[in-house]
């Protein structure tokens, strides 16, 4: 079998050449992303498989109602093939709920509903720990221009929509969580996508039944989803027989 040529290795995934033109193997590693809770979090055994069918099963979706994604399809319990895409260097974070960074900035208490979905850029640069940036900075240095921000901005409330939607169904409240965006060439016309992944690396998410059965616990008491990789595929039916394990969510800011 020939050798595959590594195109990059982040955190969570690393990304080999595709077999067809303009295609990439995306493989998932068990490997977490560290946080200010964990700087140096250990590997989970069986997450980059679960992470590999939870991210197929919200990107499937997200393409079967017309919401462009790089996903093609899923190769094996760890591999998807994906289209290629110029990253955007931005982070989009839409957030429902007051939690983390919004509400120590802010002061608004945790599990607070905000008034509407709100959308925030995060420039990626880990040297500088992902700072907030503004529309401004991000057309001044050519970071994406107005028309790419206004498509960024629809994309990621449909994704906020649909997303919001699916956990609502099966008992989990998607307080925030952020996206990445890539730009592909469709002759001569380009057009963003959603890349990256859709896990729960990537969100914030609360138990309602937990919140329910929680003596006490108030509409705005937020309630970490316990044992969130196999718990949340085991809710959407995406879960393999073969991996069990269990662990905390990934946050993020």
């Amino acid at each position: 079998m020939a050798r595959r040529k590594k195109v990059y290795e982040g955190k969570a995934k690393i990304l080999y050449e595709g077999p067809e033109p303009g295609t990439l193997i995306q493989y998932f590693k068990d490997d977490s992303a560290p946080t200010a809770e964990q700087p140096k979090p250990a590997a989970v055994e069986g997450k980059g498989v679960l992470n590999n069918r939870l991210s197929e099963f919200f990107m499937s979706g997200l393409n079967a109602i017309g919401v462009p994604t790089h996903f093609i399809r899923r190769l094996n319990m760890r591999e998807q093939m994906v289209r290629m895409a110029e990253i955007l260097p931005l982070e989009v974070v839409v957030r429902n709920f007051a939690a983390g960074e919004l509400s120590a900035r802010l002061g608004i208490p945790e599990g607070v509903a905000l008034p509407r979905p709100i959308v925030e850029y995060y420039y990626k640069d880990d040297r500088l720990n992902s700072p907030m940036v503004a529309e401004e900075h991000i057309v001044a240095f050519g970071w994406a221009n107005q028309q790419d921000l206004d498509d960024m901005v629809a994309l990621a409330l449909r994704v906020n929509d649909f997303m919001s939607g699916v956990m609502l169904g099966v008992g989990v409240r998607l307080a925030d969580f952020r996206l990445e965006m890539g730009r592909i060439w469709e002759g001569d016309f380009m057009r963003l996508i959603v890349a990256d992944e859709i896990t729960p690396d990537s969100c914030r998410l609360w138990d309602l039944r937990a919140m329910t059965e929680r003596e006490g616990a108030g509409p705005a008491d937020p309630v970490p989803l316990g044992d969130v990789y196999s718990e949340l595929a085991r809710r959407l039916g995406v879960l393999p027989s073969n991996v069990t394990h269990t662990t905390k969510p990934t946050l993020i800011n």
